[in-house]
């Protein structure tokens, strides 16, 4: 038998075609040109059988695409909508979060000052800031002080999250004892304040009335060096 006739032929320019669709379907990425003919008969007319899939499948849900010089098939662009799916998944506060949230709640309308003094640490940036994005609280007035600062105050979300029907459900003393939320040993004197009890010298922000220009800029850079604090709510 002859070199020659030890050679197969190449295969017809529709399984050709037939072949490299195959390949392209199975690859795990992208192919170039040498990629796909490695894996075919020698003298098989790859280039035309990728243009002739490109001009198969235009229009398709599926499209023959060229990314990169390497050839893959993929959803057609617009037809990306039907392969996004929504949901909803619970953004855990962090204690820092958490701790600024109950101290709000328990002393509103509070300044970030008072937050911080409560907490002994500098709030951070982005503390109040997450709070403020998931409507857990709310900028509520300008304190009648020097530098006129923001006060804040929880939400109706608030109160909807934590399935309370009024800021007098909130749990007292006792019941953050029994809950093991607070110490057994704490002093004689401590006390839980009253929430929401009106502070006579804050001038309220009137629904529509832009917020505070500089809000933001009232808080740290740094991160909240809780290490060094020396207590916490």
């Amino acid at each position: 038998m002859s070199l020659d006739e030890a050679l197969p032929e190449p295969p017809e320019a529709s399984e050709t075609e037939r072949r490299v669709e195959a390949l392209l379907f199975a690859a795990a990425g992208p192919l170039s040109l040498d990629d796909i003919a490695g894996r075919l008969p020698e003298g098989s007319d790859v280039e035309r059988a990728v243009a002739d899939l490109r001009v198969r499948y235009e229009g398709r849900g599926v499209e023959l695409v060229c990314v990169a010089d390497r050839w893959r098939f993929q959803t057609a662009a617009d037809l990306a909508f039907l392969m996004t799916i929504e949901r909803e998944e619970p953004r855990r506060l962090s204690r820092a979060a958490q701790e600024t949230l109950a101290i709000i709640a328990y002393h509103q309308p509070v300044t970030r000052a008072e937050i911080e003094a409560v907490r002994g640490v500098q709030a951070s940036r982005g503390t109040l800031d997450v709070l403020l994005e998931l409507r857990l609280v709310r900028m509520r007035g300008r304190r009648r002080t020097p530098g006129r600062p923001v006060t804040y105050g929880t939400t109706d979300a608030f109160l909807e999250h934590f399935g309370l029907a009024s800021l007098a459900d909130l749990p007292g003393a006792a019941d953050m004892r029994a809950a093991g939320l607070l110490s057994l040993d704490l002093p004689a004197d401590f006390s839980i304040p009253t929430a929401g009890t009106e502070m006579p010298d804050e001038d309220p922000i009137e629904e529509g009335e832009d917020a505070p220009e500089f809000h933001t800029d009232f808080l740290g850079d740094g991160s909240e060096a809780e290490d060094g604090k020396s207590g916490s709510a």
